[in-house]
């Protein structure tokens, strides 16, 4: 039997104490806390109820409407909805046929999800959440209106003759 060494047990129990410090822990994955997120977000809009929308938002989000120059930082979006929400206006989609998905460490969940507004008709929702530490925050959000692959021809040639750019 051979005798170890000092330096050399040290040395290996150094590396085993930075990997246990350094290995987090996941994330309980919990698609119904995400939801909650996701329901509380289009509740708020509904109501126009802006600290809760915003609020749903990480810093750092990006919104994307259903124009293709609707490209929205949090803080331009803050300032394009507040003068709505300041009068009671807000905007309804409800929910319906969500999927909610999650990275292997947890901190990450993406969705996507059917809407249906009485403006726009069925709509689609497809964004990206981040956990927070003790909350979910909504780092992107994708508004779309679907069109039928029967239609996609027409509404392209009348997007072109609108002479419509980003």
């Amino acid at each position: 039997m051979r005798a170890h060494s000092g330096a050399a047990v040290t040395v290996g129990l150094l590396c085993f104490l930075v990997a246990c410090a350094t290995t987090s822990k996941p994330i309980p994955t919990n698609a119904a806390d995400v939801e909650l997120v996701l329901d509380g977000f289009h509740r708020a809009a509904s109501l126009a109820d802006e600290r809760a929308y915003f609020g749903s938002l990480a810093n750092s989000a990006i919104f994307f409407g259903t124009d293709a120059s609707e490209r929205w930082s949090r803080e331009d979006f803050l300032a394009y909805a507040h003068p709505y929400f300041e009068k009671g206006k807000g905007w309804t989609f409800t929910p319906r046929d969500r999927h909610v998905y999650f990275s292997r460490d947890g901190r990450t969940a993406w969705f996507d999800e059917r809407l249906d507004s009485a403006s726009y008709g069925e709509c689609r929702g497809t964004g990206v959440l981040e956990n927070q530490g003790t909350e979910w925050k909504i780092q992107q959000y994708n508004l779309t209106i679907p069109i039928p692959n029967g239609l996609a021809k027409e509404f392209v040639a009348k997007i072109r003759e609108s002479g419509t750019k980003k």
